[in-house]
């Protein structure tokens, strides 16, 4: 088949790029450490009715670029058919030129579907409907089998503490060769701000966790006794989604004043919501600590700015954007608190904002502790910043600031199942990086040591970092 676009030295500038890729990193497992997949339906092994399925559904980034392509949300995230949605895609596609939409989805199409000979744009999108359609009728094609296909290792989802892990407790009974492990993501546990719905969350937590929730200490026996069933069900890893670090001063009387305020339903002020976050981002990081897991804070998301899409679409749709929150005082304050008290997991810090990409390069260094190699990691270009431009970014300032020799490397941060090129695309530009330092004589001309760079970044460093084999 002829590959018109997506060729075989693709984003390899050099014949030093293409060796380091295709002799170094590109056979290595994945180990995918955060993502959004739907975890029933992998339990399930849903196989799909067509190519809108596992493409479009529940993916922002498309959907903010039809929308931008004046596509009608009918088309995007209404009641029209998969099929209408999937040409309005094949529509948009031609625009996205220079977005790495143009470069995820014919790398998505050649791989797995090995459409290589189209790019996708009205004239084709008939033939690649059909095309995907046969395919996706194969067991193979099913979420397990795409998984396989793709050669991952480890599935790490991210799911809300009061979760049964019922479909996690189903895959390790029917295991198919990839561990797939949760994620405690606990912010609604701190999701103060809205009074109503934290009330709601609190009833969920003490049905989940048989403790009756009358005050701030029951409150965190909850949360421990569900970050100790999380633990027991494989879990190694928790997540927060944060504007910014939260480290405010407080005393335990006064976070004990302010749960009994939310129990009585009054509304806090500003300062008691601070408060509060600073007090559960403490307590949650000292679980994580004794329980040997890795945190990943991920900061500088402005979110659900659009109100009438939020009203109309809820989150998670596409109204969300980077953010100019104050970051290095905040998570200064915080990674040292904990590390004051020799109780600072292995963390990972991810920022949305390119402007902070050297704030958050300089801040791990201040607390690598020499107990573990990259205990704290600065974290792959995300969301806005994971293309090829930012991820380069994020290796240069890593680079200049700190060791990428112990980089931990590329996640999905997906929703989709076909996203897993991104890992592929992630390795080529990494080693394209190196292949020009090693053409321009800034890293020595030594195959196998910058190849072994390669495939530690690309996988053999995350094998190591994550206690997901214990």
């Amino acid at each position: 088949m002829n590959d018109i676009f997506i060729k075989k030295n693709f984003l390899l500038s050099n014949k030093t790029a293409e060796k380091l890729y295709f002799d170094y990193a590109e056979k290595l497992p994945i180990v995918d450490y955060h993502c959004h997949l739907p975890v029933k339906e992998i339990a399930e092994n849903r196989k799909f009715d067509n190519i809108t399925q596992p493409w479009l559904y529940g993916d922002h980034y498309k959907w903010r670029a039809m929308r931008a392509n004046g596509v009608d949300e009918k088309f995007i995230t209404g009641n029209a058919t998969d099929k209408e949605k999937f040409f309005k895609w094949a529509e948009t596609v031609p625009y996205t030129l220079k977005n790495p939409l143009y470069h995820w989805t014919h790398m998505e199409l050649k791989r797995p579907f090995g459409i290589s000979d189209k790019l996708l744009n009205p004239s084709s999108a008939g033939e690649i409907w059909n095309r995907t359609g046969e395919l996706l009728a194969q067991d193979n094609f099913s979420t397990q089998g795409l998984i396989k296909q793709f050669n991952v290792d480890v599935v790490c989802t991210t799911d809300d503490p009061v979760d049964s892990l019922e479909y996690h407790k189903q895959i390790k009974a029917n295991p198919f060769g990839t561990k797939v492990i949760p994620a405690f993501r606990p912010d609604s546990a701190m999701a103060v701000e809205n009074l109503d719905q934290f009330l709601l969350y609190l009833s969920k937590l003490e049905n989940a966790s048989s403790v009756q929730i009358k005050d701030f200490d029951s409150f965190l026996d909850a949360l421990k006794k569900r970050h100790d069933y999380f633990h027991l069900n494989g879990c190694r890893i928790s997540d927060h989604g944060l504007e910014t670090a939260y480290a405010e001063d407080y005393t335990d009387s006064e976070i004990k004043s302010i749960f009994a305020k939310i129990l009585s339903k009054k509304k806090l002020d500003r300062p008691e919501i601070l408060k509060f976050k600073s007090a559960m981002m403490f307590e949650f990081g000292i679980m994580d600590y004794e329980s040997g897991w890795v945190q990943q804070l991920h900061l500088g998301a402005l979110r659900n700015n659009n109100s009438r899409k939020f009203r109309e679409l809820g989150a998670d749709t596409g109204v969300d954007s980077i953010g100019d929150f104050e970051i290095a005082r905040p998570l200064s304050r915080f990674l040292n608190r904990l590390d004051d008290i020799n109780k600072l997991a292995k963390t990972i810090i991810y920022n949305l904002n390119p402007a902070d990409n050297e704030l958050i390069a300089s801040m791990i260094g201040n607390f690598q502790d020499g107990t573990v190699p990259g205990k704290l990691q600065y974290g792959s270009g995300w969301w806005f910043l994971d293309q090829k431009s930012g991820m380069e970014k994020q290796i240069d300032a890593l680079s200049n600031l700190g060791l990428l020799s112990r980089f931990v490397g590329m996640l999905t941060d997906s929703r989709s199942f076909l996203s897993y090129p991104r890992h592929e695309y992630f390795r080529r530009v990494l080693c394209n990086i190196l292949g020009e330092e090693i053409e321009k004589g800034l890293m020595p001309n030594d195959i196998d040591m910058v190849g072994k760079l390669a495939a530690d970044i690309s996988y053999n460093n995350a094998r190591n970092y994550f206690s997901f084999w214990d």
